[in-house]
């Protein structure tokens, strides 16, 4: 993959209507669902990026027919809950966490074996906090000191187990229930905070008898999903990035239809607002079981608030757009409780420090968090620790600095925002590949 890096400058007032792509995280649940599913579903509005796309060749190296009649758009042929078959090939999936966390938990009670691997940045994130509430469910999994690659051993006989999250992280939340399935008796998961319910939400569209409320989920296995059809709405992670933009740009009014607002993914909204941010929601409705609705953001001047922690869970892909909120806002913002950040795709708290440091922004890391002084941003060259995250909320830094702010190795914008530097431009960003 060719290195991609970009200069991001002041350009005018963000305007216009922006259509964000789906949501990465409904889009690989559907996946997954539909494949283990008895019939045929049809997925809208699904995300073709990276990840989500690795996690649809996985599932077709297991034997499930995927068609694509138009871009935005599956049909899953699924095989039931014991058709996959297994593959002899490695299973890549990139740079997609959210893919190997699931798969794992969606592999540890297949009948055959599978090895699971990812890209270098996916090679350094930890799976123990799935893999060993696995094996306390009978799962076999092979790891590299708690690291990819996994190898899931075939021919388990799991057992349900109540679970107490010592995190919150819907990714092993999602990756018990879906062992769950395959699993005798009582799969139970409790969190200490409640995190994205999506999961559990898709499983009861799927027909999968399921008992849950914020924080806490129950099923059983020995039942049967049935396929349906699944609206993807637009990713509220990649709208935060347009809504932080908007917010601290000088006359910008932007609309961002048809977003996920599920209320374990919206914490920054309420962040947001608690900062002085002018975003309203028009039209809400429902689609595919998840809330959505229209936001529009107009400019307003922000500033510093210390973020309650109860809001840590449901914004945890937010954080680092919200540091450039907190760094051109007025006052001080204290962040606590966001020790999860630092096991990303990077290790967010600290590649955003040091990258808001060389713009010239007072900010000092904690071990869960940071305490940001709001400020003036100047020019400078920042590193993204080859975070898709990181370097698009630098392209919005850009837009406030007094001068250019080059982002090196913006590469993986493409596994979770295909399309943003077209979209950006488009309503107003100064944004280009750099020379």
């Amino acid at each position: 993959m060719n290195r991609l890096d970009w200069i991001s400058q002041a350009g005018k007032p963000l305007r216009g209507s922006v259509q964000i792509p789906g949501d990465k995280s409904v889009s690989h649940r559907a996946l997954m669902l539909s494949s283990i599913a008895d019939g045929t579903s049809r997925i809208r509005g699904f995300l073709e990026g990276e990840d989500t796309r690795a996690t649809a060749a996985v599932l077709s190296q297991l034997g499930v027919r995927i068609e694509t009649p138009s871009p935005g758009e599956r049909v899953v042929h699924g095989v039931g809950l014991h058709g996959l078959r297994g593959s002899a090939q490695l299973l890549d999936c990139g740079n997609a966490g959210t893919g190997m966390r699931l798969l794992t938990g969606l592999l540890a009670g297949q009948a055959f074996d599978s090895s699971l691997v990812g890209d270098e940045s996916l090679s350094k994130r930890p799976m123990r906090r799935v893999t060993d509430p696995l094996t306390t469910m009978g799962a076999r999994i092979d790891s590299n000191e708690g690291l990819p690659p996994l190898k899931v051993r075939g021919g388990q006989s799991l057992h349900g187990i109540r679970y107490e999250l010592p995190v919150a992280s819907a990714q092993v939340k999602s990756a018990l229930l879906l062992a769950g399935l395959y699993a005798s008796g009582k799969t139970e998961v409790i969190e200490p905070h409640p995190t994205r319910d999506y999961t559990e939400r898709m499983l009861s569209a799927f027909g999968w008898p399921i008992r849950f409320s914020p924080g806490h989920a129950t099923l059983e296995g020995g039942h049967a999903l049935r396929a349906t059809d699944v609206d993807v709405p637009a990713d509220f992670s990649s709208a935060a990035f347009f809504l932080v933009a908007a917010s601290i740009v000088p006359g910008s009014e932007l609309r961002l239809p048809a977003v996920g607002l599920n209320p374990r993914r919206t914490g920054l909204l309420q962040a947001l607002r608690l900062m002085g941010a002018a975003i309203t929601v028009e039209h809400e409705r429902s689609a595919g079981g998840e809330p959505v609705g229209d936001l529009v953001v107009r400019h307003a001047p922000l500033h510093g608030i210390e973020l309650p922690e109860a809001l840590v869970p449901d914004m945890i892909d937010e954080f680092p757009a919200l540091f450039i909120a907190a760094a051109v806002a007025n006052g001080s913002t204290i962040i606590r409780g966001a020790a999860e950040l630092r096991v990303k795709e990077s290790d967010r708290i600290s590649t955003m420090a040091t990258g808001l440091r060389s713009l010239g922004a007072l900010i000092e890391e904690t071990p869960d968090g940071a305490i940001i002084h709001g400020g003036k941003l100047g020019s400078g060259t920042v590193e993204t620790d080859l975070d898709h995250r990181i370097a698009m909320s630098f392209a919005i830094a850009g837009l406030v600095a007094g001068g250019p702010v080059r982002i090196n190795d913006c590469t993986h914008v493409a596994t979770s925002f295909p399309g943003f530097l077209e979209l950006a431009n488009g309503c107003g960003f100064a944004l280009q590949a750099a020379p």
